[in-house]
């Protein structure tokens, strides 16, 4: 991987990238993961989700983990591989977590996303790696299961704590899933210091769908203000890439720019996952045109 991280951060234009590049991101953007938000809106997005796609179901604290579940539960009847979102401060008790497993079960649900979550009042689970040990105890329904990763830190953890659990949760997850950003220079970094260290867990980047600002506005009303307030502060590069870009968003330059790590089998990067922000429709054309770009 050496030079990696000056290729990524030199960014790449179109026509520019090798053979062996175009055909590591045909693989990954044909079969993304979309992510959902379980809002009024979702339904109106599933027409525009391709065939069978991989389809990420969250989990609010002003929705409830039941919305995530049935949500889950209906796309996985219409034929898409739904995974939903465990939160693990949103969910009250071990009785309360043995039913969404039973749930997931009798749903054919295969796959999972486990995170620590946003709740102010927890349960049981403080944090996603008793989520997951919990899990396993219980008798895990899932074949695959991932957890979120932060290659430039979190708000309101220390990336001392950070670093420590993402070791303790391997064991029990397939793959780790990056945060939303802007910055692929960091993310090769972090996948580089990973590897060094041993850690072997598939990863999947987390990317940008296409923003249109007036939908994230939106979108953070029916969230609640508090939920939106912790996207801001979340994701505040990518807010700042917003203004930045004059107001709209499409992560074209940030996957190509991605192009050699992902061409890169040391660096384990699996797949790409889109925060869609209930925005289907136009995240999916952009995704088909990408395809189009690197066909042959």
């Amino acid at each position: 991987m050496a030079g990696l991280v000056d290729r990524l951060r030199a960014g790449f234009g179109r026509g520019t990238l090798g053979g062996a590049e175009r055909a590591a991101l045909r693989g990954v953007l044909g079969d993304p993961i979309f992510e959902l938000l379980p809002l009024k809106s979702i339904g109106d997005q599933v027409p525009h989700l391709p065939a069978g796609a991989r389809v990420s179901v969250t989990a609010s604290p002003a929705k409830g983990i039941d919305a995530t579940l049935d949500w889950a539960a209906r796309l996985q009847a219409d034929g898409f591989r739904a995974i939903p979102h465990l939160s693990a401060r949103m969910i009250a008790s071990r009785a309360i977590l043995a039913g969404l497993l039973d749930r997931a079960r009798d749903a054919g649900l295969t796959h999972a996303f486990v995170v620590g979550g946003d709740a102010d009042e927890p349960g049981e689970y403080l944090d996603g790696l008793s989520l997951l040990r919990a899990i396993g105890e219980l008798g895990n329904p899932f074949t695959t299961i991932g957890c979120p990763a932060y290659p430039q830190g979190h708000p309101d953890i220390p990336d001392t704590a950070l670093a420590q659990a993402l070791r303790d949760k391997a064991p029990f997850v397939d793959h780790v899933t990056t945060q939303m950003d802007f910055d692929t220079g960091a993310v090769a970094r972090w996948v580089r210091a990973r590897r060094a260290e041993g850690f072997a867990t598939d990863v999947v980047v987390g990317v940008p769908g296409v923003a249109d600002p007036q939908k994230l506005l939106s979108i953070a009303a029916r969230i609640g203000v508090k939920d939106a307030k912790r996207f801001l502060v979340k994701n505040v590069r990518f807010v700042t890439g917003l203004a930045r870009s004059g107001g709209f968003y499409k992560p074209t330059g940030f996957v190509e720019a991605l192009a050699p790590l992902i061409a890169d089998p040391d660096a384990r990067v699996t797949g790409l996952h889109l925060y869609t922000f209930n925005a289907v429709e136009a995240t999916e054309s952009w995704r088909r045109s990408m395809l189009e770009r690197f066909a042959g």
